[in-house]
């Protein structure tokens, strides 16, 4: 049979690194490929690393029929949901993949919300068009990528926002998906720049950006003390003042606190 790659299925998922691939390799060197490659006709959907180790070493492989596509976007789906599942996907691949399936179910029902031409003829008349693969909510994706709603957010800021430099750092785990979030917020030159800096550089822009966003407590305006004010009303007025310095003092030290948990955080992970 003659399997058919398409450059834009092999480019749908993130592809191994370099490790992952000898690995890969070795595994099929010593046991042979004995997972089936998908197929949807003569398209190769699912095995692309098997099928062109395989190639290169002349390994036999079996091909396995996916009869249930009737589309690219199935095809799609299926990759993406086959992928959710693995856990060897990071955090942020898992969010990706979650965003995209989203897409393509929003644009299905976009489309189906349109009439179709059998509809303005009046032909199907009384019959409502199906429904297929309602758009799930935002925390339903979130949990089927096994990640937080906060964090699917955050990966979606990435997407829209981010250099591809700081993508990249993302992906390679240079930088935290909360951090990076944080970062793309910055001019796309600050982000270059931040990344070329390396990891305290990304870490100290993210914090940056935190303390820049983080709400400032109004200080106390004390009333003036008046001219002929009493001993009492002095050291009131004194003490009133020392309190509020305290005050604005230990806000500024939660803040610094909260900034270092999340640097140690980061540095573990």
């Amino acid at each position: 049979m003659n399997i058919l790659i398409k450059e834009e299925l092999r480019a749908y998922i993130d592809p191994l690194t370099a490790d992952e691939h000898a690995a890969l390799e070795r595994s099929l060197l010593t046991e042979g490929c004995r997972d089936a490659l998908v197929l949807w006709g003569n398209v190769l959907v699912d095995g692309h690393n098997r099928y062109g180790i395989c190639q290169q070493h002349g390994l036999p492989f079996n091909t396995v029929q996916n009869t249930q596509f009737q589309s690219m976007d199935d095809v799609y789906l299926w990759m993406i949901d086959n992928h959710l599942g693995r856990r060897s996907v990071s955090d942020f691949q898992r969010g990706v993949l979650a965003l995209r399936k989203k897409e393509i179910l929003s644009q299905r029902q976009e489309e189906l919300a349109v009439p179709s031409q059998a509809d303005t003829t009046g032909s199907q008349e009384g019959i409502e068009r199906p429904k297929k693969d309602s758009v799930p909510s935002r925390e339903s994706m979130a949990r089927t990528a096994r990640l937080s709603s906060t964090t699917l957010n955050q990966i979606e800021k990435i997407q829209k926002s981010a250099a591809p430099e700081l993508v990249k750092a993302v992906k390679t785990g240079t930088i935290s998906i909360n951090a990076a979030a944080a970062v793309a917020t910055l001019p796309e030159e600050k982000q270059v720049e931040a990344v070329a800096g390396g990891k305290k550089e990304l870490r100290e822009a993210a914090r940056q950006v935190r303390q820049a966003k983080a709400p400032r407590k109004p200080s106390i305006d004390l009333p003036p003390l008046p001219e002929d004010a009493s001993p009492e009303q002095i050291e009131i007025h004194r003490l009133q003042k020392l309190v509020a310095e305290l005050v604005e003092e230990r806000d500024q030290l939660k803040k610094k606190v909260q900034n270092l948990t999340i640097a140690l955080s980061e540095a573990r992970g």
